[in-house]
């Protein structure tokens, strides 16, 4: 689903926990994954004004999960390593960032080259 406002967040973590509770999720992990969605759409508006959330029923070895990719083609990050630093904010923000999303859920990936984009691959099973 495209993120470009406000408004793309909240339908963004509302489809996120719809999707969550019809895969079985309780409704403490829902709203974990729910807020961890929220998070990467706001990351997407804040800093590269639009980009995509994609989420989709994950299969593992004897499990199930939800997957989330956001993905933009903003400014990038120039230092992975400090962005994953609690309360580091190049906004001024006080969200929970990076570091908030991968304490939220089970898996985390990142990638992002300055000038062409970021994306986040998170990750929750199911217990």
């Amino acid at each position: 689903m495209p993120i470009n406002s406000d408004q793309d967040i909240v339908v963004a973590r509302q489809k996120g926990r719809a999707l969550a509770t019809e895969l079985g999720f309780p409704p403490g992990d829902a709203t974990l994954i729910a807020t961890a969605i929220s998070e990467l759409a706001r990351n997407i508006v804040s800093y590269a004004r639009k980009g995509h959330i994609t989420l989709q029923k994950i299969d593992g070895l004897n499990r199930e999960g939800l997957s989330v990719i956001a993905s933009d083609q903003g400014p990038g990050i120039t230092d992975i390593r400090q962005a994953m630093r609690d309360g580091f904010s190049t906004s001024g923000s006080l969200g929970m960032g990076l570091p908030g999303v991968r304490r939220l859920m089970d898996e985390f990936e990142i990638k992002s080259q300055p000038g062409r984009g970021t994306t986040v691959v998170v990750k929750k099973w199911k217990q």
